[in-house]
């Protein structure tokens, strides 16, 4: 059975997800956007093999412990899409302009294009790319108990800024209704900020994209 626990980090509530499979304790943490001693504390807590941190985009929120943890559990690091490559080589310098703690540099092992699909024990998450935020973004979906994570991309209520260098408010829109609003309305989705909600609700009364499926 896939397990699932949320550990906000940051002083941005950044929602670390940190997924097991429950015969085996193998895991995966998604996001690890920072307090590196905390979400490992979490781990030992529960027992857990951890085999790879999985990325959706290269803000510092969401990679800031990344490279420690890499470091601790000598485990690859996967995604984001490579066009989010100048964010984790400007990682340290934004952190230092935010004044969060300097995070230690993030190396990827294999980056991520979409279409590809990654395994933890016996399930499968199909990698969806998802542009508009940040060029590189990618989110994780789990078709046998349809949960999606998906990053700054899309959020109860809400969808991500697009503000920030090389973003794009239609391609993140565009995202949305291809790789989001695709799925069953019954799937779940975490996001990288606030509370977990379905696709049919933002479907419909999400303000940004209601209405405005396929």
């Amino acid at each position: 059975m896939l397990q699932i626990k949320i550990v906000p980090v940051t002083a941005f509530a950044q929602n670390c997800s940190i997924v097991w499979d429950s015969e085996s304790l193998d895991a995966v943490l998604v996001d690890a956007g920072g307090e590196p001693e905390k979400l490992q504390q979490v781990v030992e807590a529960l027992g857990l093999n951890v085999k790879a941190l999985w990325i959706t985009h290269g803000h510092l929120d969401h990679v800031g412990a990344v490279g420690a943890l890499a470091k601790v559990w000598n485990v690859p690091v996967v995604g984001p899409h490579p066009d989010d490559q100048f964010w984790l080589d400007a990682l340290q310098d934004v952190s230092a302009r935010y004044g969060f703690p300097i995070p230690e540099k993030v190396d990827v092992t294999q980056w991520l294009h979409g279409g590809e699909t990654l395994n933890l024990g016996e399930h499968q998450f199909e990698v969806r790319f998802a542009p508009g935020h940040t060029p590189g973004h990618v989110m994780f979906y789990n078709a046998e108990n349809q949960i999606l994570w998906t990053g700054d991309v899309l959020f109860k209520g809400s969808i991500g800024r697009t503000d920030f260098p090389k973003g794009n408010h239609q391609q993140l829109l565009d995202s949305i209704r291809r790789e989001c609003f695709s799925l069953p309305d019954e799937t779940q989705f975490i996001s990288g900020h606030g509370p977990i909600s379905t696709i049919g609700h933002e479907k419909q009364f999400n303000p940004f994209v209601a209405g405005k499926a396929g």
